[in-house]
């Protein structure tokens, strides 16, 4: 009767909510992201089996402002704003197949999930081809289907940066290649070997290995992780960046914004690709410590002093308020308000073949 008559007692500041959207003090936040110490991001980040962000530990109490979140009183959108979804280019394989084996490219398949060939060979990010993350479906298709990857010619490796349903997607690992190799975080390695029988690399934040000519760096990432029958925490998160000869691409996978894309930019001295994500931020108040919004992003591309910004992970899946095309509209605002380099922002339609040049 006790967790009952704690609802009853909660109920009205629960209702409550639907009529006071929480206000964000975007000031606060960025002074408290400025005053980070950068040596923070090579500190201890595990403790008796649960990983955490040792420069701005995860505030605690997710569990009620996320309740607290469903409960709240939406913000309005237009209808543009509600309807707005990424372009669509068909043939993909075919297209791949026309392009000269050695010239490098990356491909928006969807979502966090991009193609590169890279020296001659492939790299897919965070796949995930399955109708649902879950719960939320897919309002986009991906560029390629499950069927699709087994025709990959060449050596594949998959890296994936954390264990969310929108970015580890089991149906699409078990339809990978017999062969494909896979980069991941700690803690990940055991229960994707139960998925697939390929070589499975787990690394920690700033280890490294070499794959066909590409050298993969595990970086930090501001996020956090959990999946069903893995604990809070229990597996870590991260970005990486991949130097090949030619060039090197950063993968940002999950993030709020933070100290560690400064820190990048001074470790990694040409960067010509960033592949940032500009996904669910709002609300603000709720989502700003995992998720970046679009003027952090872009942020985060200045302090990396990439050549390149490449959009990822809007466009699929509704995660937070706003809708799934919402952030490109935005970032088409703010590139415009301050005068960006156009050519600098390249925003691809699924199924689009970007060819890399240093």
């Amino acid at each position: 009767m006790r967790p009952i008559l704690i609802l009853l007692l909660c109920l009205p500041l629960l209702v409550s909510c639907l009529f006071n959207p929480q206000p964000f003090d975007e000031a606060s936040w960025r002074s408290r992201v400025a005053l980070t110490d950068p040596a923070e991001l090579y500190a201890s980040h595990e403790k008796n089996g649960v990983f955490f962000n040792p420069w701005m530990p995860m505030e605690e109490g997710r569990l009620a402002q996320f309740l607290k979140w469903r409960l709240t009183q939406k913000a309005d959108y237009t209808e543009q704003e509600e309807m707005y979804l990424p372009g669509r280019e068909d043939r993909l394989l075919a297209r791949i197949g026309e392009i000269p084996g050695d010239d490098d490219f990356l491909v928006w398949i969807g979502h966090a999930t991009f193609l590169l060939r890279l020296s001659g060979a492939y790299w897919l990010t965070d796949p995930m081809l399955s109708r649902r993350a879950l719960l939320p479906s897919r309002l986009t298709p991906p560029a390629l289907e499950l069927k699709d990857l087994a025709e990959l010619e060449g050596p594949l490796t998959v890296i994936i940066s954390h264990n969310h349903y929108d970015h580890l997607d089991i149906p699409t690992v078990q339809a990978l290649p017999a062969d494909a190799r896979f980069v991941v975080p700690l803690g990940l390695k055991d229960y994707l070997s139960s998925h697939h029988g390929g070589e499975i690399i787990e690394l920690d934040w700033w280890e490294h290995v070499r794959h066909d000519k590409t050298l993969v760096t595990s970086l930090p990432a501001q996020h956090w992780s959990r999946r069903i029958g893995q604990g809070r925490n229990s597996t870590l998160w991260a970005s990486y960046m991949l130097e090949s000869s030619e060039v090197t691409v950063y993968f940002g996978g999950d993030s709020g914004y933070f100290v560690g894309y400064q820190e990048f930019g001074k470790k990694f001295r040409q960067i010509d690709y960033a592949l940032l994500p500009i996904t669910a931020y709002h609300p603000r108040w709720f989502m700003h410590y995992p998720h970046m919004n679009v003027e952090e992003a872009i942020r985060a591309f200045a302090d990396l002093k990439a050549h390149a910004f490449v959009p990822t992970q809007w466009g699929t899946f509704r995660l937070g308020d706003n809708p799934p095309g919402y952030p490109m509209l935005d970032l088409e605002q703010h590139i415009n308000a301050q005068g960006l380099d156009q050519d600098r922002y390249i925003r691809p339609h699924l199924g689009q073949v970007i060819l890399l040049d240093r």
